[in-house]
């Protein structure tokens, strides 16, 4: 069995208005207690889920576990990736920045669409490396970035309920969230990773700078010592919540959410149980994200096929049954970047495509397939950046769904 070790399969890092809000909205939630425990706050019912399933079983990717990130696998990793695509692309509401922002959003994604086919498509010849070498680097590149927008995404869903309650604008509670994300969602999760030796090729950087031999035997002090900088954060989020002049029981929920997920990275040999959590974590809020931002656009003046995007647009459900099917459908395109250097094990595609999942991955398309995996992970990041940038006016008026009372209504005539 494969272990998704590449923990982007997703996301959306949100940069929230640094103008003060005026009035919060009419409602704390997205879009209510029960939408939002589903998909915003799924740490809080994926962590207990994930160890009951693997509860019992010393390996828990024999158990049931597994069955459970198969799926999850299957109907969110490559949908919430290509989500933030369709919101810049396939969506009314994004439109016009299309036009007013075409560096962000054409000339950056072609040249790091490019980029990434000039690296793998190459002989090993054709550059000093080799394509094993570049694919080392990327491989590295890409899990900096990925670690940056794990934690990025999570300084974004804690800014948006802070909004949500007026509490929007620049200050110590921003800054607060930030250190938060970035301390725990990502420097101790990075800790974490180092521990399990799941970090990105870490024998070729990480391990030269420490030292493996004594990291090993001093496992358990630096383990012990990171639960309780945990421990500390989380007490001052939520002191701090609790003294806030408005405050909001989903920010509560979600800074709980966060801890628990860490407190399973720092616990020794869980290292696919907090994989199952952090990563599922992830991939279902950024889906319900993008099926709620488009929902407020409005309706296209001509053309058939925008009629119809703007259709689908304005139906969340449509929405996430859209990127489902498509993540369904591309699992095995993908799995050849994701886990091409692994031998042992199969790959999840081929629970679903069997024969055809597999020979993707002795084809002569390998090349391109390793490329197309890192250039939309890239675009995936790059993209989350621009069409979340509520720093933005335009990007606010585009997301107007994600940011207006959860009764919002479509434009539509």
């Amino acid at each position: 069995m494969k272990i998704h070790i590449e923990r982007e399969s997703v996301a959306a890092e949100i940069a929230l208005p640094t103008t003060d809000v005026a009035a919060a909205p009419a409602s704390v939630w997205v879009r209510g207690p029960a939408w939002d425990g589903v998909w915003m706050l799924s740490a809080l019912w994926l962590a207990p889920l994930a160890l009951w399933l693997a509860h019992g079983h010393a390996n828990p990717e024999s158990s049931p576990l597994d069955l459970l990130y198969f799926g999850l696998t299957a109907l969110f990793w490559i949908g919430h990736r290509l989500g933030s695509t369709w919101l810049a692309y396939g969506t009314e509401a994004y439109r016009p920045l299309l036009r007013a922002q075409p560096v962000r959003f054409v000339v950056l994604p072609l040249l790091v669409t490019a980029g990434c086919f000039g690296v793998f498509l190459p002989s090993d010849t054709a550059f000093p490396w080799t394509r094993a070498e570049r694919l080392v680097g990327l491989a590295i590149l890409d899990y900096a970035l990925v670690t940056y927008h794990f934690a990025a995404q999570h300084f974004g869903a804690l800014s948006l309920y802070r909004t949500r309650v007026g509490r929007g604008g620049p200050g110590y509670a921003r800054r607060l969230d930030r250190l938060f994300a970035l301390g725990i969602g990502g420097a101790l999760v990075f800790l974490a990773d180092i521990l399990a030796g799941a970090v990105a090729y870490q024998n070729v950087w990480v391990d030269r700078w420490l030292v493996p031999a004594w990291l090993a035997s001093a496992q358990d002090g630096i383990r012990q010592g990171a639960t309780l900088a945990l421990l500390a954060a989380t007490a001052v989020m939520l002191f701090a919540e609790a003294r806030a002049p408005r405050r909001s029981l989903p920010r509560v929920l979600y800074i709980l959410g966060i801890a628990a997920m860490v407190a399973i990275a720092l616990r020794p040999r869980s290292l696919f149980l907090f994989l199952v959590i952090w990563n599922s974590q992830h991939w279902i809020l950024a889906t319900g994200l993008g099926s709620q931002t488009p929902r407020g656009e409005p309706a296209p003046g001509r053309g058939v096929v925008r009629r119809v995007r703007h259709v689908l647009n304005t139906r969340p459900w449509a929405v996430v049954l859209l990127l489902m099917v498509t993540s369904v459908l591309l699992l095995p395109l993908f799995e050849v970047e994701a886990n091409w250097d692994r031998e042992e094990g199969i790959n999840y595609g081929d629970r679903i495509f069997g024969a055809v999942a597999m020979g993707l991955r002795t084809s002569s398309w390998v090349p391109a397939l390793v490329a197309l995996g890192f250039s939309t992970a890239f675009l995936h990041y790059l993209l989350d950046r621009a069409v979340y940038r509520m720093s933005d006016p335009q990007v606010r008026s585009a997301a107007r769904g994600l940011l207006a009372p959860p009764q919002i209504e479509s434009r539509t005539p």
